[in-house]
C-alpha cells in the first residue's frame, strides 16, 4: 500500500457529506473471536446445523449448550480492538455516521460507535419464541438451559439470525437507504461471501459511493467495487486511516 492511497482515502472521508462502515469478522478476529467460515472458523469446528431454526425449536437445550460455550462464556472476555476504536473515533469526529456490522459480539457499541445496525443481531439481547419480548442477556440466568421468558415462561433464544431466519426488516431498510446515499463507503475484515448483507457495498458502489476497503487479503469487492485497497489488518491499517483523515493537509 503506498502513502498515496491512505491520502486518497482520507481526503475522500473529509470531503464526503455521509460515510459509513460496512465490518465483517475480520475486524474482530484481532479481539480472539475466531470468524464462522474458513480454516479455524466455527463451522470448521462444529455443525452449524445446530443454528438452524427448525433444529432450534427442536432441541433449544443442545444449542444452547453451544451458543453458551460459544458466545457467553468467550464474548464476556473480549475487547474492543484498535480497529473498533478508530471506528469511534471517525464518528465522535463527526466524519462516521454508521457501522453497519455483520458481527453479533457488540464491540462496535463497546468501543463508543453509537449508530450500529446489527445485519445479524446481537448476543447482548434474548428474545421469547412465544411472547417476542426481548431482555439484555445480563438480565438472564444461562445456569438452566434452555433459559425461560421471565414473564410468560416461554424458551428464550439469542437476539441473532439463525440459519432459515430473516434479516430484520428495519435494519435492512435502513442500511440500504444509506448504501444509496452515501457519499463514502469503508469496508473493513469481509470477504463479501456472506448474502444478503455482502450486498450492501453493492448497492453502495452502484449509486456513486467511493469504496474504500480495509482487508488482509483480496474480497470479492476488490477488483469489481473498490476504488482504494488498503491491504493489511484492520488494527494496523484504520488507525492509520485515522490519523491520515485528522492530520490537516
Amino acid at each position: 500500500m503506498s502513502d498515496g492511497a491512505l491520502r486518497n482515502a482520507a481526503d475522500h472521508i473529509r470531503d464526503a457529506r455521509t460515510t459509513f462502515a460496512f465490518t465483517g469478522a475480520g475486524i474482530s478476529v484481532e479481539s480472539g473471536i475466531p470468524p464462522f467460515r474458513g480454516p479455524g472458523g466455527v463451522w470448521s469446528k462444529h455443525d452449524p446445523a445446530l443454528f438452524e431454526m427448525g433444529y432450534f425449536r427442536r432441541n433449544p437445550e443442545a444449542s444452547w449448550k453451544l451458543i453458551r460455550e460459544l458466545f457467553y462464556e468467550r464474548f464476556n472476555t473480549v475487547k474492543p480492538n484498535k480497529a473498533h476504536t478508530a471506528l469511534a473515533e471517525l464518528e465522535a469526529a463527526g466524519l462516521l455516521t454508521t457501522v453497519v456490522t455483520q458481527n453479533i459480539d457488540g464491540l462496535h457499541q463497546k468501543a463508543g460507535n453509537t449508530h450500529v445496525l446489527e445485519y445479524h443481531g446481537s448476543t447482548s439481547r434474548v428474545q421469547c419464541m412465544s411472547c417476542r419480548r426481548k431482555y439484555p442477556t445480563e438480565s438472564v440466568s444461562l445456569d438452566t438451559l434452555p433459559p425461560k421468558c421471565p414473564d410468560c415462561g416461554g424458551v428464550l433464544k439469542p437476539d441473532i439470525v439463525f440459519f432459515s431466519e430473516g434479516i430484520p426488516d428495519d435494519v435492512h431498510r435502513e442500511a440500504t437507504q444509506l448504501a444509496r446515499s452515501a457519499d463514502v463507503l469503508i469496508v473493513v475484515g469481509t470477504t463479501g461471501e456472506v448474502q444478503p448483507a455482502g450486498r450492501i457495498p453493492w448497492v453502495a458502489h452502484h449509486n456513486g459511493a467511493t469504496i474504500i476497503e480495509i482487508n488482509p487479503n483480496e474480497s470479492a469487492y476488490t477488483y469489481k467495487a473498490t476504488d482504494i485497497y488498503l491491504e493489511g489488518k484492520a488494527g494496523r491499517m484504520l488507525p492509520e486511516l485515522l490519523e491520515a483523515v485528522l492530520t490537516p493537509r
